[in-house]
C-alpha cells in the first residue's frame, strides 16, 4: 500500500509512462515507443538486448531511460515488470501458460498456487495500522461512497453489503452515469474506496479525480503502484491478481475481509448492539428456509 506524498521502494515516483515520454524529445520518443505498447517483450531483456530489438544501441538506450526520471535500467526494467502487469489481457495469460504438462489437473493446481502466491504477498506487505486508520475513517465518514466497475462490480457489492450491514452510510456506483452523479456533491467528510485494477477503468479513474477535486478522502485498491489509482487517491492498498486466466479476486477479497473485520472491531460495542438486531433476522426472519 503506499500513501500519497510517499515514494515506493524504487523511487519511481508517480507519473505515467506517457508523461515520462514527454521529457525525452520527439525522435527519442519514437525510438522507445514500442516499449510502452509491448512491454511484456522487453521486460527481460538486457539493455543490449533491447537496443538490438529497438536497432538503437545501449549508450541510446541509457540516455533514454535517463531522460524518462529513472536513474538506471534497472530501475527502467523494474517498472517495467509492473507496467507488463498493468497491461495484460486474458490472451496474454493463457498464451503464457507452459503447456508442456498441458494436463487439465496441471492448469487446476497452477491456478491454486497462483492465489496462494498473491495471498502471501499480501500477507508480507499489508500494513495493519494503515487498514486501522482506513477503519477509522469509515466510522468518521459522513459518506462511504465505493467506486467500481465491470469485473470488479462483484468487490464492489461485497463491500457495500457487509458496511451496511455493520451500520454504515453507504453508497456504490458500478456504471458510468451512477459514477458521476455520486461524486458530483461530495466534500471534506466523505471517504471515496475506488477499486480498479491494471490499466484502471476510466469512469472509476474519473470519478477519483472529480471526488478529490471536490475534497473527499479518496482511497483506493489496486495491484500495482503505477496504476493511475496509486497515483490519484490519498492512499492505496495493492492486492495481486495475478492468474493464468483473466484476474484472481483471492487477496482484494481477502484485504476486504481484514477491513471488514478491523472496522467492526474498532467500535465493539457499536458492532455489538448492530449484530444483535441482525441475529434476530438471521435467526427468525422471512427470507430463511427453515430448517
Amino acid at each position: 500500500m503506499r500513501r500519497r506524498g510517499s515514494t515506493t521502494g524504487l523511487q519511481l515516483g508517480t507519473m505515467s509512462f506517457a508523461e515520462r515520454l514527454n521529457l525525452v524529445s520527439k525522435k527519442r520518443r519514437e525510438v522507445i515507443r514500442p516499449v510502452q505498447e509491448k512491454p511484456r517483450d522487453y521486460v527481460l531483456l538486457t539493455i543490449r538486448g533491447a537496443a538490438k530489438k529497438l536497432a538503437t544501441d545501449p549508450a541510446t538506450v541509457l540516455r533514454i531511460v535517463r531522460g524518462m526520471g529513472f536513474g538506471n535500467y534497472r530501475e527502467f526494467k523494474a517498472y517495467l515488470h509492473e507496467l507488463s502487469i498493468a497491461s495484460a489481457t486474458s490472451l496474454e495469460g493463457m498464451q503464457s501458460e507452459n503447456t508442456h504438462d498441458s494436463s487439465l489437473v496441471s492448469h487446476g493446481r497452477r491456478s491454486l498456487e497462483q492465489d496462494l502466491q498473491n495471498l502471501s504477498a499480501l500477507r508480507n506487505t499489508l500494513n495493519m495500522q494503515q487498514i486501522v486508520d482506513l477503519a477509522r475513517r469509515i466510522h468518521e465518514a459522513q459518506l462511504v461512497v465505493i467506486l467500481g466497475g465491470d469485473m470488479a462490480i462483484s468487490l464492489v457489492e461485497f463491500l457495500e453489503y457487509k458496511l451496511t450491514l455493520l451500520g454504515f452510510r453507504v453508497l456504490s456506483a458500478t456504471t458510468p452515469g451512477k459514477t458521476a452523479h455520486s461524486v458530483r456533491n461530495l466534500g471534506k467528510k466523505d471517504l471515496v474506496i475506488a477499486i480498479s485494477f491494471r490499466r484502471g477503468l476510466r469512469q472509476t479513474i474519473e470519478g477519483v479525480e472529480q471526488a478529490r477535486a471536490n475534497g473527499a478522502y479518496c482511497v483506493g485498491i489496486t495491484n500495482t503502484f503505477i496504476s493511475p489509482l496509486a497515483r490519484l487517491t490519498d492512499e492505496c492498498f495493492l492486492a495481486a491478481v495475478e492468474s493464468p486466466l483473466s484476474i484472481s479476486y483471492a487477496a482484494p477479497m481477502s484485504l476486504l475481509n481484514v477491513l471488514l473485520t478491523v472496522c467492526a472491531h474498532y467500535r465493539r460495542s457499536r458492532t455489538l448492539s448492530i449484530l444483535r438486531k441482525v441475529d434476530q433476522e438471521q435467526r427468525y426472519g422471512f427470507r430463511w428456509y427453515p430448517a
